[in-house]
């Protein structure tokens, strides 16, 4: 079977010094890590430019509006969804949100601000816990300069 190759925009949402995560909930149909939590975003249509793109999953999923500031991280992640293997490659982009009432999708039952230095507190998915470790290391070399 061949596999299905997409593009995903996330967003690292910080507010305050915390991190936005969402618990997929077991009602998200594309769902393959049902109870963990990730950060908002999701794929980039074809066509479609990756900023509207990241605008447009983070709305669909948590209602807030965000500024995109800029890329901190790129990963990729291969599940297999309703039974076909992806490949996922993921553009992480820090992000502060510009208004403040989350409304969650049914994609997702549950969300945290997060200290993002007490991420092992939460079942994170892979590679959010790399992005998080990495939006450390930018805040501590951005401290240290």
């Amino acid at each position: 079977m061949d596999i299905l190759q997409r593009v995903a925009a996330k967003a690292v949402i910080v507010r305050n010094g915390k991190i936005l995560i969402l618990r997929e909930a077991a009602t998200y149909g594309e769902g393959t890590q049902r109870g963990r939590y990730h950060m908002p975003g999701g794929r980039v249509e074809i066509g479609e430019h990756f900023e509207a793109a990241l605008r447009r999953e983070v709305r669909e999923e948590t209602g807030l509006e965000i500024t995109i500031e800029a890329p901190l991280y790129v990963g990729e992640w291969r599940p297999v969804i309703k039974g076909q293997p992806n490949q996922i490659i993921g553009i992480f982009f820090v992000c502060r949100p510009t208004t403040a009432d989350i409304t969650l999708s049914t994609e997702h039952d549950s969300y945290e601000w997060i200290d993002p230095a007490r991420q092992a507190d939460f079942d994170i998915m892979d590679p959010e816990d790399l992005v998080i470790e990495q939006y450390l290391q930018s805040r501590r070399t951005r401290s240290s300069n």
